[in-house]
């Protein structure tokens, strides 16, 4: 069978961009129900078949570092490949069965065997998947069409964990219950690619049919055929991903922040989850807003990252509740940027061609940036917050110059364009 990128054209009119990022949003949704539901218990589930708190955290890690290395060998295999729609459906497919296979699993290695696999789904599906979406996204504006998207996918994130939550109280506890009823939510989400595979086979006609300007301060030409693309990623791809690294790694992941809440006694164990739901709002609202700014603005819009995320810590990491509060909606507000403009920007910056090697690249730089994060926030918060409030502001500092560097740096092509 001919790659996808090979076939006779296609028109991808059938289904209008915004229709066609609606329904991918929904199945993200369907998607985010079943691995975050099972996320939300892995580390329960694999005690209850006799882990210890070392094997949970090595399964997991494994896991994490598998959703977003791996990406460096899908991206260039699906651009390669061409078939962006097989490497979507398969990625969806992998983690649509290991879920519900997690819920039948009564013997540790198999268990710890499928939580990897679910993430290695996200790993093979995800470059295709954000290529997919930055063709519509064309139309539609690219900030709020990734913000649609990841709005949509929050309310997966909200409900599957609540999904598994009440299964488990109403089955007495038993995972087998609260893991299988995830099934259909998966079901229905790979029904859902296959169909909008029929409707739409190839959403690069939404791309193809524009004329599209440079993007706003990037000095990028986005309407680069594939076959004229470069060997190498443009210098300001690199430029970027650099800055999203730094950004990245001043940044404190949710667990840090939780664990103060309650060891320091700012709010209770049950009090957490409500305060991440809220959180959870907040990343998609400021996903849209940010989204919305972007296509008015340009990339300059970016400059809120760094400085939100600079103020997360001195908030957060408070004794005071409502200032630790304000702290971690903050952090949701970073998140929303992180997860739609952030990803919405590669896509302005890197030719048709080359699009999915760029989301692997990017996700994998996001994946071991935010990892070491994570950690020097951990280590940091052990030994001081003030210290970790001031490496923090000093990491965002110098994202801050990054990207205002990246920024200068894309204007003259951008003003020569408008003057040629």
């Amino acid at each position: 069978m001919a790659p996808e990128s090979d076939r006779p054209p296609v028109p991808a009119s059938r289904m209008s961009a915004w229709r066609f990022i609606v329904w991918f949003g929904i199945v993200a949704m369907l998607a985010d129900v079943v691995y975050e539901g099972a996320r939300s218990i892995t580390g329960p589930l694999l005690a209850h078949l006799g882990a210890s708190a070392l094997v949970v955290g090595v399964v997991t890690g494994v896991g994490e570092s598998a959703a977003l290395l791996l990406r460096l060998v899908s991206g260039p295999l699906t651009d390669r490949s061409g078939r962006f729609w097989g490497w979507t459906l398969a990625g969806y497919g992998l983690t649509v069965v290991s879920v519900p296979l997690l819920g039948l699993a009564s013997v540790l290695w198999v268990a710890s065997a499928l939580v990897i696999a679910e993430r290695v789904g996200k790993a093979v599906r995800s470059p295709a998947k954000d290529t997919l979406l930055s063709h519509a996204t064309a139309v539609t504006g690219r900030g709020r069409g990734f913000a649609v998207h990841e709005a949509l996918d929050q309310v997966g994130a909200l409900a599957g964990p609540l999904l598994v939550a009440g299964v488990l109280a109403a089955s007495g506890g038993d995972y087998t219950p609260a893991l299988l009823v995830l099934a259909v939510p998966g079901a229905l989400a790979f029904a859902l690619v296959v169909w909008l595979r029929a409707q739409v086979p190839r959403p690069e006609g939404y791309e193809a049919e524009l004329e599209l300007p440079p993007a706003a301060g990037l000095g990028v030409d986005p309407t680069e055929e594939p076959g004229s693309a470069p060997a190498r990623l443009p210098g300001r791809f690199w430029a970027y991903a650099s800055f999203a690294g730094l950004t990245m790694v001043g940044f404190s992941t949710f667990g840090v922040i939780s664990f103060h809440l309650v060891t320091d006694g700012v709010l209770s164990a049950a009090a957490v989850p409500l305060v991440y739901a809220a959180v959870m709002v907040v990343d998609a609202l400021a996903a849209l807003l940010t989204g919305w700014l972007y296509d008015r603005h340009g990339a300059s819009v970016l400059v809120l990252l760094p400085v939100v995320a600079a103020a997360v810590p001195a908030l957060a990491f408070s004794g005071s509740v409502q200032v630790a509060v304000a702290g971690a909606l903050a952090w949701g507000v970073a998140l929303g940027v992180q997860e739609s403009t952030l990803r919405a920007t590669v896509a302005d910056l890197v030719p048709r061609g080359r699009r999915a090697t760029a989301y692997g690249l990017f996700g994998a730089v996001i994946g071991v940036a935010a990892a070491a994060g994570g950690a020097l926030a951990g280590g940091l918060y052990g030994v001081s917050v003030p210290l970790l409030v001031t490496v923090t502001v000093l990491l965002q500092v110098a994202a801050l110059l990054v990207l205002l560097v990246t920024l200068h740096r894309g204007r003259p092509s951008v003003d020569a364009g408008l003057q040629a």
